[in-house]
């Protein structure tokens, strides 16, 4: 049984990773193997997001520390994995989608992303929101439309121009 002490300084763990995260995801891991745990760790590792295991009332309480979590408190119940992630928010749905298509577990509870709650039917949701990359993208592509079609008209103006004054000096000589 762990010590005052571990439980502290597990709380002051999990307070650290909720500050540095701007999304946080519940998954219920009842029934799973070491393997099958093992296996989606790695795909979580392979999407840049962290996944542990805690105590609910050691979750809790950190999240109590922060405050803004209430909307999770109710699914802190059963054995729950959390995934943290700072980047980006849609990558744990993701993976937790593929993964459960695959073995149809763990079971997605609920996520708090940027104070936003997200529940367990809104996974499909989540998993189709754009990377933060693919949205600059995006805009980039979006507002490089007009320029480009500035430049492609002034370069078929000047040719056009171009092409009436060689025409006319042609009809001069």
């Amino acid at each position: 049984m762990p010590t005052l002490a571990e439980k502290k300084a597990v709380v002051e763990e999990i307070t650290e990773k909720l500050e540095s995260s701007n999304a946080v995801y519940i998954t219920k891991y009842t029934g799973m193997s070491v393997s099958d745990m093992g296996e989606l760790r790695g795909k979580f590792r392979e999407g840049n997001v962290q996944f542990k295991v805690y105590k609910n009332t050691l979750m809790k309480r950190a999240m109590d520390t922060i405050g803004g979590y209430d909307k999770l408190y109710d699914h802190l119940e059963d054995q729950n994995g959390f995934a943290f992630v700072e980047e980006e928010l849609a990558a744990p749905a993701k993976v937790l989608k593929d993964y459960i298509k695959e073995h149809n577990k763990p079971e997605f509870k609920a996520a708090l992303i940027d104070g936003d709650f997200y529940s367990q039917d809104q996974l499909d949701t989540l998993a189709a929101m754009k990377s933060k990359s693919e949205v600059i993208g995006d805009i980039v592509g979006l507002l490089m439309a007009p320029v480009s079609n500035v430049v492609s008209g002034l370069q078929a103006q000047g040719s056009n121009i171009a092409g009436a004054i060689q025409t006319i000096a042609e009809k001069g000589e």
